[in-house]
């Protein structure tokens, strides 16, 4: 039997799997990266209904920089589809949910 004991002590031993399309794996990595979770506890929490609260850090706004630049590129080649929309909801949501701290 595979172990595994987490940063909370809890022994997480039961694997779930499951397959995805190219693009719905896409999604969820944009989602996971711009969360700044790891997939697995991204993946829980959203399966659980939990609180998904990001905390701003230099990863972070990497990830939130490269994908508005994505998003831009899209918008200025008029590409723009569901996914991109979805996106921008989502980096939306997340930016407004964001606690400023030290600015006005």
């Amino acid at each position: 039997m595979n172990r595994t004991l987490d940063s909370k002590g809890r022994w997480r031993n039961k694997v779930v799997a499951f397959r995805m399309s190219e693009a719905e794996n896409t999604e969820l990595d944009t989602y996971v990266q711009l969360s700044g979770l790891t997939k697995q506890e991204y993946i829980i929490r959203r399966l659980l209904q939990k609180e998904i609260t990001v905390l701003p850090n230099p990863r972070i706004h990497k990830a939130l920089r490269n994908q508005m630049a994505d998003i831009l590129d899209a918008l200025h080649n008029q590409a723009v589809g569901d996914e991109v929309m979805e996106t921008i909801r989502f980096i939306a949501t997340m930016l407004g949910d964001m606690k400023q701290t030290g600015e006005d």
